[in-house]
Formats: C-alpha cells, structure tokens, sequence
C-alpha cells in the first residue's frame, strides 16, 4: 500500500454464497436455504465475518451474525439475531476474554439475560451456526499427530439446537473431528486443493448431531468448500459463488 495516497485498502475480502440442498427421499437436490457472507482480514491478521443466513424449512429460519477473531484466530465477540417463523426469537452479543465468555442478550421468551462463565484459558473457537465457520474449528486438528479422532477440547455455542434457532444464549460442549485425508475438490464456484475433516462427536449436546463431513481449503485460510450430513438430516452444503479482492 502506498503511504502517501489518500486511500488505504490493506485487508482482504472475500466474498460467497453458499446453498443449503436436502438430500431426503423425495427432496434430494431441492433447495432448503442459503447462505450470504463476507470475509475480511485485516493487515494485522486479524478477521471478521458477516453472514446472512435463511433456513427454509418450516418453521423457517433466518441469522445474521457479525463474528470477530485475533490474529491466532481466537475467538473475539459475536452479534447474533435470529427470526424464527418471521418473528423475533433473538440478538445479543458475545464477548470473549481470556478466562471467561460473557453475552448480553434479549429474547421473545426470556426477556433480558446477561450471562458469564468461565472458560478453560481463552475459548478457543465459538459456533455461531454460520455454515462458513464450521470450517474454522477444523484448524484445531493437529494434522502432526497421529491420524485419527481428536478431541478439539471447549467449544461455546450460541444455540445447542441444531438449526441454530433458539436463543442465543452460551452453551458449552466439546466436539470430536477426524481428518480424512487431502483431496481435490470440485463445487460450483471452481476447483480447490482441500482438507476433507469429519465431525464424529459432540458431546453436550441435548441430541446427539449426526456425523458431518466438511471439506475446506488447503491454505491456512479454511474456507468452507462443502459438507455432508447424515442421520436424520440428511443435508448438503456446497459454496457456489466466491470473488476476493
């Protein structure tokens, strides 16, 4: 960047869409909602996401979340706002400190809650159901050691429920991810050198989260690329539009 020039521009941005396709008996391959996001990353390494979300199944639901990391990809705050059915559910916001997590929130049942507990040391990733994080906690796998299933230790939720729907409010579990191996992958918005992870464990939650396979990029930048879950949900995510800049 030129110091002397009136304008500065020194992040990155990247911008994408991604879908969220049903792969149910009699549904496979219809439309059930989609996904709108941007991400910057700042000079200092630093990064910020901003996604819209729309869940069309009924009751449909629809997030908006603004999600804050450090240069070690630490978890910062967090705003989120949820409609459910078009109507208000939720918003509040998440804030992150080196041994607690801490939100501030209102919601069409509970009113205004303030809510603080403590972590083990700083939280490490936070799950706001965007689906362009769930790639983000697949850093914590240590890819050094031997393969197989890691614990990736503490992760705060800002709903346990599986559409991210309720709240939001903080929930606690850990989860489980095995590493599958580095593949080529091809989606519709081009083809990447990928990391291709599963989820084969959550424990905490108050129903048990079907296996979920997520591919992300394979540059240090673990931008979701695709994903797969099975059990009961039977869904399909897949990126079909990115531009950076």
């Amino acid at each position: 960047m030129n110091k002397d020039s009136i304008l500065q521009k020194d992040h990155e941005t990247v911008i994408g869409k991604i879908i969220y396709l049903s792969e149910k008996k009699g549904r496979k391959g219809q439309e059930r909602g989609r996904e709108y996001f941007i991400i910057n990353k700042h000079s200092n390494g630093h990064r910020k996401i901003v996604a819209h979300c729309e869940i069309d199944d009924r009751p449909a639901v629809m997030r908006d979340i603004t999600y804050s990391l450090d240069e070690n990809w630490l978890p910062q705050d967090c705003f989120v706002r949820i409609s459910v059915n078009d109507k208000f559910v939720g918003t509040g916001w998440f804030n992150f400190d080196d041994t607690f997590a801490e939100c501030e929130v209102v919601t069409s049942t509970e009113g205004r809650v303030s809510q603080k507990i403590p972590t083990d040391g700083r939280l490490k990733t936070f799950q706001n159901h965007a689906i362009a994080c769930d790639a983000w906690h697949l850093r914590l796998y240590d890819r050094t050691k031997n393969k197989g299933p890691q614990n990736i230790g503490e992760m705060i939720l800002s709903s346990p429920d599986h559409r991210g729907a309720t709240g939001p409010m903080l929930f606690s579990i850990t989860a489980t991810i095995d590493f599958v191996g580095e593949e080529t992958v091809t989606v519709k918005a081009g083809t990447f050198d990928a990391l291709h992870f599963q989820f084969v464990g959550t424990p905490g939650l108050p129903e048990e989260h079907p296996p979920y396979d997520v591919w992300c990029t394979n540059d240090g930048e673990y931008l979701f690329l695709k994903g797969a879950v099975g059990g009961y949900m039977q869904t399909y995510y897949e990126l079909v539009e990115l531009s950076k800049s």
